[in-house]
């Protein structure tokens, strides 16, 4: 009987773990993405400057957001962040990549604008900033171009102005230097370049007289007066003009 017994006792006991093992964790219900909140989230992140974190966040409403309606905002925010953290060339790519995957966007003018901007802050000085100012003033023409309607009309119109008087400033400097060295030939090509690519150059009062005075030391007068008449003509108080008077009576004279 006891036999019997502890044999029932087993059973039951069996059973109940077999019950108990047999029993699964409940599955809980996967939450729905929400690219809102998700984009939110890494925007506080981008303002407190976690520039790793906040892309990664980024990136996730981008593939994810099956609204696609802050995806291509994930996409500038990523650029964005690449600004803020000092790294340009990365800056230009990702704004390309915007460009590339919504051209039509309503936000496609600021990401180009974005890039012109990039290369337009990389101009410290015309020994310097050349290269800068020859990209933005291309990204700049680019974004007229593309975009005739874009809402930084005046200011790009102000920049593209600045981008030209650097270049000019600097192939002025270029032909100054081998106006010095004595290479009149060389300084000629740069500033008859000059004066036909940026006419409004602030500083073309100079680049008229040096112009005349290559001329002059190459030993053709007739050029050299042409030029020296010009530059009194247009610019009469300016303080090389005794001097311009001077070389045309010399050279009158021979």
């Amino acid at each position: 009987m006891q036999r019997v017994r502890c044999l029932q006792i087993f059973i039951i006991a069996l059973a109940c773990c077999f019950i108990a093992c047999s029993k699964k964790p409940a599955v809980q219900p996967a939450q729905k993405f929400d690219p809102e909140t998700s984009f939110t989230t890494a925007n506080e992140l981008l303002e407190k400057k976690e520039y790793e974190k906040a892309r990664a966040s980024f990136l996730e409403v981008k593939n994810r957001d099956q609204t696609r309606k802050f995806a291509p905002l994930a996409q500038l925010k990523i650029a964005d962040s690449y600004v803020k953290e000092e790294e340009p060339e990365l800056a230009v790519a990702e704004y390309r990549k915007f460009l590339d995957a919504y051209p039509d966007h309503q936000y496609a003018s600021y990401a180009q604008y974005q890039i012109a901007m990039v290369y337009f802050d990389q101009i410290e000085s015309p020994e310097r900033g050349y290269g800068g100012a020859a990209k933005s003033l291309e990204e700049f023409e680019k974004l007229k171009k593309m975009f005739p309607r874009n809402p930084y009309k005046e200011a790009v119109d102000l920049k593209i102005e600045k981008c030209r008087n650097t270049i000019a400033e600097y192939e002025y400097l270029v032909g100054k230097f081998y106006y010095k060295k004595g290479s009149y030939q060389a300084a000629l090509g740069r500033f008859d370049g000059l004066l036909k690519k940026y006419p409004g150059y602030q500083g073309a009062s100079d680049v008229l007289y040096y112009t005349a005075m290559s001329y002059k030391n190459l030993g053709n007068a007739e050029r050299a007066l042409e030029y020296l008449s010009l530059f009194i003509e247009r610019y009469p108080s300016h303080k090389l003009v005794k001097d311009a008077q001077k070389e045309i009576a010399s050279l009158s004279r021979k």
